[in-house]
């Protein structure tokens, strides 16, 4: 028998080692993430170099990589723990996408040789953690305006500016930042050791609090010359990571919306009002069956898009489709299961509002809701609107 909130069987198009994956990592949540994660939402704290050693164990940790100790999994495996990861919580699903998607991703496309070995390795164990700094105190959305400037000084670079709401930063061991050139935008790997740079974690978010965040600033870092990535030329590097971590982000926010959903059909069947269980109104039930048909919408948009993936045949207009509609219907999925809740759905012993509250984030980071429609709208119709 199925799961009640698989209503169209999907489970069945899952190969047989997708359902392991999922299940075991499932399993690595239910032990060391959800026991936890309502304290460390609340406290606004959360031992994130221990759990990136535990997932590192896991092969969590640049799963759909291939080499220098990755697990090569498939685009579908790696979309079923970014769900699983995300039902636990969006800031420990972050954790896992800013170390694999965005900085071990840049590393592994855009790298040399000898910085690939260097890094790789141990950032696949998590022994080492990487972030990745494009966004700026004021350029989000529009990178190409960024102000962070890279210049050449003899053979080594000089890098001067900041980031700011880098996921991971005040606890890495290295940045990918991303600088203007007199050639155009170019990547390098900062060692966050180096004289010049400075982090300091961003305290008093009202989102993502089981996530550390942070801000980078650059005074007059001195680089060698083999810091700069060789492969990653103009501003479409930094975009294509963008797109590995979207990617995962249309997996993670259904599972947040899973999670949501899942505790409000428990507790609307278990909850009694007027005699009978809150399940059994009618109302109720036109709200549940809502919430259960566009989770799965959803989910088939993820699966489709993941299996396009391991075809290589997904496209980044596609990847915007599955962000902009699993992001937004897992944030108005978690609001509608905050009212059956009701005064419980603001507890911190119910994950409802947690998630809805980190999905405010999610909403916006890598892209906003109003970028993807714009890129899609170019799709549509072959005109750009940023401008």
């Amino acid at each position: 028998m199925t799961a009640p909130l698989d209503l169209l069987d999907l489970d069945s198009s899952l190969t047989e080692e997708e359902r392991q994956i999922r299940d075991v990592v499932r399993q690595l949540l239910d032990d060391r993430v959800r026991p936890h994660v309502a304290e460390w939402y609340e406290d606004g704290r959360v031992p994130a170099r221990e759990l990136a050693r535990e997932f590192g164990k896991l092969g969590l940790l640049g799963m759909h990589l291939t080499g220098y100790g990755c697990a090569g999994a498939s685009a579908v495996a790696y979309g079923l723990a970014c769900q699983e990861l995300e039902a636990a919580d969006s800031g420990v699903r972050s954790l896992v996408s800013v170390q694999g998607s965005l900085a071990m991703f840049a590393i592994w496309r855009y790298g040399s040789a000898e910085q690939k070995q260097h890094w790789l390795p141990s950032m696949a164990t998590g022994e080492a953690i990487g972030c990745f700094g494009l966004t700026e105190p004021d350029h989000g959305s529009d990178p190409a305006s960024m102000t962070t400037r890279a210049r050449r000084d003899g053979d080594d670079w000089v890098l001067t500016g900041g980031k700011m709401w880098i996921t991971n930063a005040p606890i890495a061991d290295v940045a990918v930042i991303w600088a203007r050139t007199d050639e155009g935008v170019r990547g390098f790997l900062v060692p966050m050791d180096t004289p010049g740079v400075t982090a300091r974690e961003i305290r008093r978010k009202m989102s993502l609090r089981a996530s550390v965040t942070g801000e980078i600033v650059l005074d007059d870092v001195r680089l060698p010359a083999d810091a700069q990535l060789p492969e990653a030329i103009g501003l479409k590097a930094p975009l294509s990571c963008l797109t590995e971590a979207r990617y995962g982000i249309v997996w993670g926010a259904i599972g947040a919306a899973r999670d949501c959903l899942e505790t409000t059909l428990a507790y609307a069947t278990t909850r009694t009002q007027f005699g009978r269980p809150l399940a059994g109104f009618q109302l109720t039930q036109a709200k549940l069956a809502d919430m259960a048909v566009e989770l799965v919408k959803g989910q088939l948009l993820a699966l489709h898009l993941g299996r396009l993936a391991d075809a290589h045949q997904l496209r980044p207009e596609q990847v915007s489709v599955g962000k902009l509609n699993n992001v937004r219907e897992a944030l108005a999925i978690a609001r509608q299961c905050r009212t059956i809740l009701g005064a419980n759905g603001v507890s911190g012993e119910y994950p409802v509002l947690r998630h809805a509250n980190n999905l405010e984030s999610v909403l916006t980071y890598e892209g906003t809701s109003e970028i993807h429609q714009l890129i899609v709208g170019q799709r549509l119709t072959g005109l750009s609107a940023f401008a």
